[in-house]
């Protein structure tokens, strides 16, 4: 639904990435006056704090996104989710259409193989599975939605780092639960490495900053990185 002349905007932010926390501190900051709302999927139990207004789950499909944006009078979209969350990505471009509203897509650049990195590119999770040679220590750096693919490694020791505690028993066979956020630096990142015996790293291709201190880790310790490309 068109906005009135003149009047304050509302702008929906597609977010849980910290791209999307920056943004919207941005915006709040530089538009006083403008209602900046941002959606969270609402997988994580206690996000971060956030500036404007949040929201928290989804929105059922296409047509109840639609349905947010006009009901809510939404003047501008942005997408600024994580790379591998195709779905509501997908959902945001048809129901920016149909709502005719501007939609603003801002993905992260994908990180680059530098110097010194030992990466075992692999297309999907199940190659990553399959790749990881027989009694490694594995530090999973992945949602808990995609953790259960890997119960087939009973040879493999992992490490699986959550934010909030699972709400059932991993189905991992041999594992250890670490909880908390990712270091932001690699000195953290380099002594939960150390600490583990850790001498595999799985992980997507997500890019940004806030999850790259592993990759550095893992750079100056020699560490494999069997690291899942976004298949663009």
């Amino acid at each position: 639904m068109p906005s009135e002349p003149n009047a304050p905007q509302t702008i929906l932010i597609l977010g849980g990435t910290s791209e999307a926390a920056e943004l919207a501190r941005d915006l709040v900051a530089r538009h006083p006056d403008a209602r900046v709302i941002t959606s969270l999927a609402g997988r994580t139990r206690d996000p971060a704090p956030l500036a404007g207004e949040v929201r928290s789950g989804g929105f059922g499909g296409v047509e109840g996104l639609a349905n947010f944006i006009r009901a809510e009078r939404v003047t501008r979209m942005v997408d600024a989710t994580h790379p591998f969350a195709r779905q509501i990505s997908a959902n945001a471009i048809e129901a920016a259409k149909i709502a005719g509203v501007q939609l603003d897509i801002r993905t992260r650049t994908a990180w680059a193989k530098q110097p010194g990195d030992n990466w075992i590119e692999v297309e999907t999770l199940n190659q990553a599975r399959d790749v990881i040679p027989p009694r490694a220590r594995v530090l999973l750096a992945l949602g808990s939605q995609h953790i259960g693919l890997f119960a087939s490694r009973e040879d493999v020791h992992f490490i699986v780092r959550m934010i909030d505690p699972p709400e059932h028993p991993l189905e991992l066979p041999d594992h250890a639960l670490i909880l908390g956020r990712p270091g932001d630096t690699p000195a953290v990142e380099t002594l939960l490495l150390i600490a583990h015996s850790i001498t595999h790293i799985v992980c997507r291709n997500s890019g940004g900053k806030a999850a790259y201190a592993k990759i550095e880790a893992a750079r100056e310790l020699g560490v494999p990185v069997i690291m899942v490309g976004r298949g663009d």
